[in-house]
């Protein structure tokens, strides 16, 4: 007999960036694997199983949660912010696509959910306003070269950036080198964002022009957004400053 396997984010912050549909899977599950800090984020039941592992083993727990599933358990496997961006909903299907044919058979829900990158952009403003993409500075999965050739590419490209995995102690010098790529090709005023722990009481944003940019600004729990040559910062008397990315750009109709 085949359970169901919920893919869930728990949002980048507090309580009330978690959707109601991720909501609604916790309740129904009885099995729940993840990283122990996205885990603690949830109030659990008595009779709701917690099952906490490192975040460098994603792979091992998809192949976990999908024997749970098969078995007929109702699982939930736990991701913060949104589990398909850079998080565990990929690993699951990767499980799926390399595992026995019975996993096939599960009932998979990914649940969308708010990634980091909405949260620090409603934050600040307006940054994604425009065409924009998201890169992963971490090279655990995919070598450095290939992510500073992106990095160049799509800042030529006029494409606002935002950067997960900004910096770690194992990493940190990754952040300093992708700013010194991004002067290459923007121009310095570029707004840079800092955006960390969004909607945590320790939240705080911070921005700066691109040929200040200080990569010790940030942490792993920075999302750090790189504008592109049309964002722009809108002053605001006695209220933090406006930072979006228009619609349209120069010489284009609205």
């Amino acid at each position: 007999m085949s359970g169901t396997l919920y893919v869930i984010g728990t949002g980048p912050g507090g309580p009330q960036q978690m959707t109601p549909e991720a909501v609604d899977a916790v309740s129904k599950s009885t099995d729940f694997l993840g990283y122990g800090p996205y885990l603690d984020r949830l109030s659990l039941r008595p009779d709701q199983n917690r099952i906490a592992s490192d975040n460098r083993e994603e792979l091992d727990r998809a192949q976990a949660a999908l024997v749970r599933a098969t078995s007929g358990a109702h699982v939930c496997v736990v991701s913060g912010g949104d589990p398909g961006v850079f998080a565990m909903a990929a690993a699951v299907c990767e499980a799926i696509d390399n595992g026995p044919d019975e996993w096939r058979t599960v009932d998979l829900v990914i649940v969308p959910g708010v990634t980091a990158m909405l949260a620090v952009a409603a934050r600040i403003g307006a940054p994604l306003g425009h065409d924009f993409c998201a890169i992963s500075l971490s090279d655990n999965l995919k070598p450095w070269d290939v992510i500073t050739r992106r990095l160049k590419l799509v800042a030529e490209a006029g494409l606002v950036i935002a950067l997960y995995n900004p910096i770690s102690k194992a990493r940190p010098w990754q952040l300093g080198e992708a700013f010194d790529i991004l002067r290459t090709v923007l121009p310095a005023e570029t707004p840079v964002i800092f955006g960390r722990a969004a909607g945590r009481p320790d939240e705080r944003m911070l921005v700066m022009p691109l040929g200040d940019a200080d990569a010790q600004k940030a942490d792993m729990a920075t999302c750090v957004i790189i504008g592109s040559p049309e964002t722009r910062i809108v002053e605001r008397p006695g209220r933090p400053d406006l930072v979006y990315t228009p619609r349209f750009m120069s010489g284009e109709k609205r």
